[in-house]
């Protein structure tokens, strides 16, 4: 098995400022992308909303990041890393917030638009940095950042439904995350964020922009984009809608089921902080078919159960699948680029954020239009046909590493 879907070394592994800057960083920004999901069914109601028109705030997040994926690499060449890395989190939160004052549909879609461009910089440059400073072992950092990112995503809908419950509203939530952007700026504002991967660090700048310009992502790295594509499509997917498939198709009650999608990304932090032990001594590509069998296995039960009790359960198991599908495909990306060029980092990553985005802004909100037709349940059919297409892919993947 080719060494980019092999498990990496740990021995010079170490967790620096940096490499926390770019954990807590993406907590922050995966706090503010699961609130939309959850707030959801609260502003569906205050604004008389169907379906698609809902759908319509995941998708313009999503059009933000796909903006920001043709764009981060650019941006950080002409700016530096770490005017993109504070100005996408300090846009991220002014988006966000000023969702909470908007009166129409038309504004808290805009406010969503500019919080998902503006703050997806920010998630590139995580991606970037952490790839670059750790090199060989960088699907330790970039899995143990997505444990400590789903853990705060985890808290997303358990915050927007305490606020509800005690009086205070959704709109709370959004106090939640000013705090923890606060709290960023002043435990990390002062910590340094390179520019370079440090093997690359003795090319000339006119150097770098030449292989830069004229390297070429490789054909695994494509593939991995397509599984990227895909995991990110069932993950928000399920994210986005699932409390109202709780809540429609399986008959709870609102607020409950709000708060029994923590069930789900619970699952997701467990699974993400498992597979972040397993690629210290497990192969890569075992670990991606493992994911994929999970979710083959969790999500059927999730849609179809008759018992509310086996629907959670089986939200449970898919979202241990779901869970490591995007960091572990993220690690087999960046490796494939790294192999080529060094200073492909950034485009690797911002490409990465287009089809993550890009996945967040066709899937659910095609869900949303056929559950607009045919009712919610029926609209899951299309992430369950999803689920057997990305372990098609991620088989072609492992072999196209093998070769």
């Amino acid at each position: 098995m080719a060494s980019s879907l092999a498990a990496h070394s740990t021995t010079s592994f170490v967790r620096d400022r940096i490499t926390w800057l770019g954990y807590f960083g993406l907590a922050f920004y995966a706090f503010l992308q699961a609130t939309l999901g959850p707030i959801m069914p609260f502003l569906r109601a205050e604004l008389d909303l169907n379906y698609t028109i809902a759908a319509l705030h995941l998708s313009a997040f999503a059009v933000g990041m796909i903006a920001a994926g043709m764009s981060a690499d650019l941006l950080a060449a002409r700016l530096g890393r770490k005017w993109v890395f504070w100005g996408g989190a300090a846009g991220a939160m002014a988006g966000m917030i000023a969702l909470t004052f908007g009166e129409s549909p038309v504004m808290t879609i805009a406010a969503a638009l500019a919080g998902g461009w503006i703050g997806s910089y920010m998630l590139v440059m995580i991606q970037a940095i952490l790839s670059d400073h750790h090199g060989a072992n960088r699907a330790i950092p970039l899995t143990e950042s997505n444990v400590m990112a789903m853990l705060f995503a985890a808290c997303a809908p358990l915050v927007v439904s305490a606020t509800q419950q005690v009086g205070l509203g959704w709109r709370w939530t959004y106090g939640v995350g000013l705090l923890m952007f606060i709290t960023l700026a002043l435990v990390f504002g002062h910590a340094p964020i390179p520019e370079n991967a440090p093997h690359d660090a003795a090319k000339s700048t006119q150097e770098r922009a030449a292989i830069g310009k004229n390297a070429k992502l490789p054909r695994l790295f494509w593939y991995s984009f397509v599984v990227i594509f895909l995991s990110v499509s069932m993950e928000w997917t399920i994210g986005f809608w699932g409390a109202d498939f709780l809540e429609r198709a399986v008959g709870l009650e609102r607020g409950t089921a709000v708060g029994l999608m923590t069930v789900y990304f619970f699952a997701m932090l467990l699974g993400r902080f498992a597979g972040s032990r397993l690629t210290r001594s497990a192969d890569v590509s075992r670990l991606l078919v493992m994911a994929c069998v999970l979710v083959l296995i969790g999500f059927p039960l999730f849609w179809l159960s008759p018992i509310p009790a086996l629907n959670l359960i089986g939200l449970f198991v898919t979202g241990l699948g779901i869970a490591n599908l995007f960091p572990l495909t993220l690690s087999v990306a960046s490796g494939a680029a790294a192999k080529v060029a060094p200073m492909l980092a950034n485009r690797a990553s911002a490409r990465v954020a287009f089809g993550a985005g890009a996945a967040i802004l066709i899937t659910p909100q095609i869900s949303g239009a056929v559950a607009d037709q045919i009712g919610i349940s029926g609209a899951f059919a299309i992430t369950g046909v999803i689920a057997v297409v990305t372990m098609g892919i991620v088989i072609l993947a492992n072999r196209e590493a093998g070769r």
